[in-house]
């Protein structure tokens, strides 16, 4: 923060980026017509710079930049200057970034781009010094040259502008894909990450290591269709290493964002929402399918972990924390082996602690140790004389006290803004969990944040994408609608609880008419309703988040067994079918597909649950839901009640015998209703 006393117009935004910087000496605008409107005026270009919270170069440009007096100056002499939180408007983001990518061959935060006060980028790029480093044009040299060629060669710029704009518009087009949707893009898939495996470390490639979850998701699921081990051996070595590594946080648990070495051990420190959203999912599934207790630790120390740090007191979860505390990288997360032995005093526990999350081995970061566990725990407790269990006891002690002295340190920054969309993932695992493991307070987190969304986060009927505080904001994107319509059905299975079915319904139905665009049969980012941008965004890549596209390919699957409605079905295939070629060659760039496309293969498990209204479903409820079946679909009711009205899987189904009853279908065909949770688990198993 800079010693200047004025503000800017981000000191009226909610976005904790934004308000970071309303000190700045630089005038800035934030994302909107009147900043356009100024540099029509004035005839100037704008300079767009575009970043967030947990980004740590953007907070050094910001330092050494925007913070300048002298650098503001030029600025804004020269420009009109917006600042945009990505997180909070991923349309502006996407398009720019997709023009710096075409420009420069290279993308990333913080991104500088220049534009025509009609929107039209002609010249951009990431991070630049504040003087002329290594190559790189310093950045007041860099604005200078961009405002005189921006002034002397109009036409020259304008039209590159054009040619650009053409050319994004292109590429957005996608031939449909003659390929058919089978059996064969699964396998095809399968191959292509095989060959990217890491057999020593897991994880697809060398270094930095990402933690991809729809991979593994798609790795689980594709072991569970054919039984091949090596799927679910390439899952579970990456899913054990990235749980011993540095990259989760030991001590705390939640993962941070990934690792810049091969071995999951020096991470980058944020943390982010969505990352362990998806994760606790994931671990929880992995759990399902091999009994690992330690995946099912895992699951329940990231959802303590959101619980405890990043949920508001209204249920929103918060969307990231830092890396950097007290202005230094990892700070808040890393020990000495002297500090530790003095917070445990025990020594016991102590010499516990240093063997098994590595520090007697020596400094592993910047002359301090971040914590894993290099050795298999059973190893560590042979090596000490120990049982495995007691070893377990002593780090269950050790992690305590080492939280509680933790505590005490100066917390990295947290991004306190709700976002509709990665708040959908987090409510898909916390009702997951919350049905599975049999956690009333994930399943009270769960319904307390779809509480949130579907009252605080709505403008009318239309979803919002950002809440802050009591303020909502931005129409909400194709992403939006899609996560959070995926989480409300996760609510209604693990609950039955109507309300949860219908909404998400009603939210597709609303998202089937803003983001399809028949001409082009295929979803948009934006919807009908919001600023038309220079190109309409359409993003189709799954990336650290899966892309809106995808997850509303499986809502709309998920919802087409739900009320029999074949037009569901038939849009998402509509969308899915030119995926096909993409899917099978890249893989990586389409996990959350290829999960809609496994399920769409199936053969879907639909099962209904009803029950007389003195009896009780739960010894059911756990055999359905106590196994790992992806491609599973779940109604419950008292009998007869409206609870299961319209809904074709509970129609005319009576409980048996006055008993809690279960009927289970596939394609169409029924099996024998069954009262026994032991016969349930037969015919379950029996389908896979």
């Amino acid at each position: 923060m800079s010693e200047h006393a004025h503000t800017n117009r981000l000191a009226r935004e909610t976005s904790p980026y934004l308000l970071q910087h309303q000190h700045n000496p630089v005038d800035w605008y934030p994302w909107g017509p009147e900043a356009f409107e100024r540099a029509r005026a004035e005839d100037k270009p704008l300079l767009l710079s575009v970043g967030y919270s947990a980004c740590h170069w953007c907070h050094v440009m910001e330092r050494e930049s925007f913070e300048s007096d002298e650098i503001a100056g030029l600025m804004n002499q020269l420009f009109v200057n917006i600042k945009v939180d990505r997180e909070e408007r991923p349309d502006v983001d996407q398009i720019y970034m997709q023009a710096v990518q075409a420009m420069t061959g290279h993308g990333g935060w913080p991104m500088t781009v220049f534009l025509t006060p009609e929107g039209v980028p002609f010249y951009g790029g990431t991070y630049y010094p504040p003087v002329d480093r290594q190559g790189m044009p310093g950045f007041p040299r860099l604005i200078q040259s961009v405002a005189e060629a921006y002034r002397s060669r109009r036409g020259e710029i304008v039209e590159a502008g054009r040619q650009l704009l053409e050319q994004m518009r292109q590429g957005e087009r996608l031939r449909s894909s003659a390929t058919l949707l089978t059996d064969e893009i699964l396998v095809g898939a399968y191959q292509a990450f095989a060959q990217e495996f890491d057999s020593r470390e897991g994880g697809m490639g060398r270094a930095p290591k990402f933690p991809q979850p729809m991979n593994w998701d798609f790795l689980l699921r594709f072991w569970k269709r054919t039984g091949n081990a090596h799927a679910l051996d390439m899952a579970r070595l990456t899913l054990t290493k990235m749980a011993r590594g540095g990259m989760y946080d030991q001590i705390g648990g939640g993962f941070h964002r990934y690792s810049v070495d091969g071995q999951w051990l020096v991470p980058h420190f944020e943390k982010m929402l969505y990352d362990n959203g998806q994760l606790a999912s994931l671990y929880l599934r992995a759990w399902l399918a091999t009994g690992d207790a330690e995946y099912r630790r895992v699951c329940e120390e990231t959802l303590d972990y959101l619980l405890r740090e990043m949920t508001h007191p209204s249920g929103g979860f918060f969307s990231a924390q830092d890396a950097d505390s007290e202005g230094v990288e990892g700070k808040f997360f890393v020990w000495s082996p002297e500090e530790i032995t003095a917070v445990l005093g025990d020594p016991e526990m102590a010499r516990a602690a240093l063997a098994y999350w590595g520090v007697d081995d020596r400094p592993n970061f910047e002359g301090h140790s971040i914590l894993w566990v290099p050795r298999p725990p059973v190893d560590v407790a042979e090596a000490l004389g120990l049982t495995v269990e007691h070893l377990a006891e002593l780090i269950a002690g050790a992690r305590a006290r080492l939280y509680e002295a933790r505590e005490k340190r100066v917390h990295p920054g947290l991004d306190d803004k709700v976002l509709a969309s990665w708040n959908g993932l987090a409510l898909s695992a916390f009702a997951e969990a919350g049905r599975v493991l049999g956690r009333a307070d994930y399943l009270a987190a769960a319904t307390r944040n779809a509480e949130l969304i579907m009252t605080q986060m709505r403008d009318g009927e239309r979803l919002l994408r950002s809440w802050k505080d009591g303020q909502a904001k931005i129409k909400g994107y194709l992403e939006d609608y899609a996560m959070v319509g995926m989480g409300l059905l996760a609510l209604y299975e693990a609950t039955f609880d109507r309300r949860w079915l219908d909404e998400s319904r009603r939210l597709c139905d609303q998202a089937l008419g803003l983001f399809w665009d028949e001409e082009h049969a295929t979803f948009f980012d934006t919807g009908a309703d919001q600023e038309a941008l220079v190109v309409r965004p359409r993003n189709l890549f799954d990336n650290a988040v899966p892309c809106g596209t995808s997850v509303t390919i499986e809502w709309l699957l998920r919802l087409a067994v739900f009320f029999g409605e074949e037009r569901y079905e038939q849009r998402s295939l509509t969308a899915l079918r030119p995926m096909a070629d993409l899917m099978r060659r890249y893989p990586s760039g389409f996990g959350r597909y290829l999960a809609a496309l496994d399920f769409q293969l199936g053969p879907v498990a639909e099962v209904a649950l009803v029950w007389p209204s003195a009896g009780d479903p739960r010894a059911l409820v756990q055999a359905t839901f106590g196994r790992y079946m992806p491609n599973r679909l779940v109604a419950g009711a008292p009998a007869g009640s409206p609870a299961g009205a319209g809904l074709p899987l509970l129609a005319e189904r009576p409980a048996v015998d006055g008993k809690a009853t279960a009927y289970v279908c596939r394609h169409f065909v029924c099996q024998l209703p069954v009262t026994d949770p032991v016969a349930l688990a037969g015919q379950l198993d029996a389908g896979v």
